[in-house]
């Protein structure tokens, strides 16, 4: 499937939700406080039909200057130019921007359109101000401010859509719920689980989508690193504003990114003096699989179960899955620590539990 993220000029009209929590003021603000939020003309993400497509970057009349920009930190970015902007608006000085952009080795794979907002109507929508597909981003080139939202504002948007498509959040697209670290840290399992946060939503739930409030959050890291005090949330819910531990988050998932989960083993032996209950601690800083497999005596019919932090609340019960195995399989969602209870019951020996962890 390909992904498409674009920034509209306009909220969707009679989404009352929207009306009440996008926009923000520009000012200083506390970490972790969102700025007040007055209805903005504003939105990210738009109706079906107008994200970015390759058709209309082949079809386009509009003439290009720029390619593969050799940058002062020796990296390669792809930037072509409208030549319908000022000649101060070069491929150059575009590549210069972007190669400071927070960013892996993903960055290679990106091309940047710089364009008119007339030519971003044309390519991403009539209401849009940028949009992202697959490697390609549109972002306008226009020096002034644009409704109050600026060209670098919408290039670091966009950027954050391109680290997003390169990241993994198994079992769900980092595309629509954020790479997997940031997702952990903004809480989106449990939120999309109480119908509070909508993956991929780009109409009436689209100040709730997760991807978007990604790609706010990395723009919002990427600003304060480079000293931009200034705190704007003008196009998502205010509970997904980032605090610093989000902040933190998100930085990781573009340097440090998150590939695959950790593996532990543990073992017991159950003698006749053993006490008959074995809590094993398991942390779950992330969001996403576990799967728990314990080998048991070859009479053994121990009652394995996944049990909550408090020890009392039962997550999930181990199935047979062998003559000697049992397995569960389920999804960390919001829990940060959990216990493995294996109570023996039948033969004594030696238990060894496997567990994978996001």
């Amino acid at each position: 499937m390909t992904s498409s993220r674009r920034l509209i000029a306009s909220l969707v009209a009679g989404a009352l939700l929207l009306a009440a929590l996008v926009a923000a003021t520009r000012g200083s603000s506390a970490p972790g406080v969102a700025p007040a939020a007055p209805v903005s003309a504003r939105s990210i993400d738009a109706q079906p039909g107008t994200a970015l497509r390759a058709g209309r970057l082949a079809r386009t009349a509009i003439e290009w200057r720029g390619g593969a920009i050799t940058t002062s930190t020796g990296e390669v970015v792809n930037v072509l130019v409208s030549d319908a902007l000022p000649v101060e608006s070069t491929p150059e000085s575009w590549a210069e921007f972007i190669v400071k952009l927070t960013h892996g080795p993903e960055l290679s794979l990106v091309t940047a359109y710089i364009v008119t907002l007339d030519e971003v109507a044309e390519l991403c929508g009539a209401r849009a101000l940028g949009c992202y597909s697959t490697n390609q981003m549109v972002a306008p080139g226009e020096g002034a401010a644009i409704d109050a939202t600026t060209s670098e504002e919408v290039v670091r948007h966009e950027y954050g859509h391109h680290v997003a498509e390169h990241r993994l959040n198994a079992p769900w697209r980092a595309i629509d719920w954020g790479p997997k670290q940031w997702a952990s840290a903004a809480t989106v399992c449990p939120r999309v689980s109480r119908r509070e946060a909508f993956p991929g939503d780009e109409g009436q739930n689209y100040s709730q989508n997760p991807g978007e409030a990604w790609a706010e959050a990395y723009r919002l890291m990427d600003e304060r690193k480079v000293g931009i005090a200034t705190a704007t949330w003008p196009i998502i819910a205010p509970s997904f504003y980032p605090d610093d531990v989000a902040l933190q988050a998100a930085e990781r998932d573009v340097l440090q990114p998150w590939t695959t989960g950790q593996v532990a083993v543990f073992r017991r032996t159950f003698g006749k003096k053993t006490p008959k209950v074995w809590w094993i601690p398991l942390s779950t800083p992330l969001d996403g699989d576990l799967r728990m497999t314990a080998v048991l005596p070859g009479t053994g019919l121990h009652e394995v179960a996944l049990v909550g932090a408090n020890r009392s609340t039962v997550i999930r019960r181990a199935q047979w899955v062998g003559q000697r195995s049992k397995r569960i399989t389920t999804t960390v969602c919001g829990q940060r620590s959990l216990f493995v209870r294996v109570t023996q019951s039948g033969g004594l020996g030696r238990v060894t539990v496997s567990a994978s962890t996001p």
